[in-house]
């Protein structure tokens, strides 16, 4: 896709919109629902190149998919249903599909081969083999199972009681679904509370997973039920608009059907503390807390974030650090150093290209320094292939002084694929 030219805006941004589903319950939905027995429909699916990896690897192990517009259904016939694939499961640029995976298929009697894209070829995967290989789990990958491509020999899993050495999500899913298939009781250990929608999809479909604390316990041999699914629009892709309502002077924004899982809502606190004028109009119970979310814009000022509030909005950070440059004040982020290993180093990514519109930026190992009140000029910025820094240029071009040229905006359609049609209609 060629560059695109972005104007900055000459009015505030007004009107509302209905972001597209939660990715990270997307791909959940499409494996809970090939490990089950029975039909589940998924409606809001985020149809993203990512989503749509996922849905392809599942069909190559021999699952029933149907996909139209935003809605998926899976014909699942259990864990025993998944049938070898003799080539590669191509995950493309997302790495919850082949985390996940991995601890799926290392419980399988059979070998896989799962690969991605150069990204993915560079993202760290031995957080995830090194609990798998605990259990018993046959993995071999790159510089001893750290790097895709990763062949999985499946088999017999023994239960495990696991102390995460990072808070990630994945990995924690990954343990999960391969102690749903081990021998007796696998026990999770967090640093931290994660995004926990693999614990909500496994009671959804008839399991049984235990939370205590910081401690997750889940009884292998457990056979799931299909379940249908509405999955709520994702609060990493509203993040975007959220921004853009609060820092383009007279927007009023409304945004419709937002997931608002604590263990994800951490912009929130974030945006109430910089002074955003920020309100949740509507808030429904499900299987996933779901709600209407209006902004305004105001006047923000710095703050610092740090520690257990970066893994409820380590995808938000790129565009956090977009409203620090607006900011009154200095904003710092600390604890942050698993932006490195993300679809770019995004510490590094965000505040180079942040920088050539005029940003001051300071990185440090685990975060960064935005010294705020800083008026932005255009210039030519990339993605790098990260559809996350796509979405922030996009949003940066909104207060900039003159155009700004995004090159490589392809990207933005691994999580948004009406990013742009959505950021028109609000003009």
């Amino acid at each position: 896709m060629e560059p695109i030219l972005l104007e900055p805006a000459a009015k505030g941004l007004y009107g509302e919109l209905k972001v597209p589903g939660d990715k990270s319950i997307s791909h959940r939905a499409v494996m809970f629902g090939a490990i089950s027995s029975g039909i589940t429909t998924a409606k809001n699916f985020l149809p993203g190149e990512d989503c749509l990896n996922t849905v392809s690897c599942f069909r190559k192990l021999g699952v029933d998919i149907e996909t139209s517009g935003t809605e998926v259904r899976i014909n699942g016939k259990g864990l025993d249903g998944l049938k070898e694939f003799e080539g590669l499961l191509d995950v493309g640029n997302s790495g919850t599909t082949i985390r996940l995976m991995m601890g799926l298929l290392s419980g399988r009697p059979f070998t896989s081969h799962i690969t991605g894209d150069e990204s993915i070829a560079k993202r760290p995967m031995n957080r995830v083999t090194s609990p798998l290989l605990e259990m018993g789990a046959k993995i071999e990958g790159r510089e001893n199972g750290k790097y895709a491509p990763i062949t999985i020999s499946g088999g017999r899993l023994n239960a495990l009681t696991y102390s995460m050495p990072v808070a990630s999500a994945q990995v924690k899913s990954a343990v999960l679904l391969a102690g749903l298939q081990a021998e007796g009781e696998t026990v999770i250990k967090e640093l931290a509370p994660t995004r926990d929608h693999t614990e909500r999809m496994i009671r959804l479909f008839g399991g049984n997973v235990t939370t205590s604390g910081k401690n997750i316990s889940i009884k292998g041999g457990q056979q799931l039920k299909a379940a249908d699914i509405e999955v709520p629009g994702d609060i990493s892709s509203a993040a975007f608009f959220l921004a853009a309502g609060s820092i383009v002077p007279g927007s009023e924004i409304l945004l419709r059907n937002v997931g608002l899982n604590w263990t994800r809502s951490g912009i929130f606190d974030v945006m109430e503390k910089m002074g955003a004028n920020l309100s949740i109009d509507r808030k429904e119970e499900s299987f996933e807390p779901v709600g209407d979310i209006r902004i305004n814009y105001s006047k923000l000022k710095g703050t610092t974030i740090e520690g257990g509030l970066i893994p409820r909005l380590i995808d938000e950070l790129p565009i956090i650090a977009l409203l620090g440059t607006q900011a009154e004040g200095e904003t710092i982020i600390r604890d942050a150093a698993e932006l490195r290993v993300k679809e770019t180093d995004r510490i590094e990514t965000v505040a180079a290209e942040l920088r050539k519109l005029g940003a001051q930026i300071e990185t440090t190992d685990d975060g960064m320094v935005i010294t705020g009140g800083t008026n932005l000029h255009g210039g030519t910025v990339s993605s790098h292939g990260d559809h996350r820094i796509g979405m922030m240029l996009a949003i940066a071009s909104l207060i900039c002084k003159k155009e700004v040229t995004l090159e490589d905006p392809a990207s933005i359609a691994i999580s948004y694929p009406n990013f742009f049609t959505h950021l028109a209609k609000l003009r």
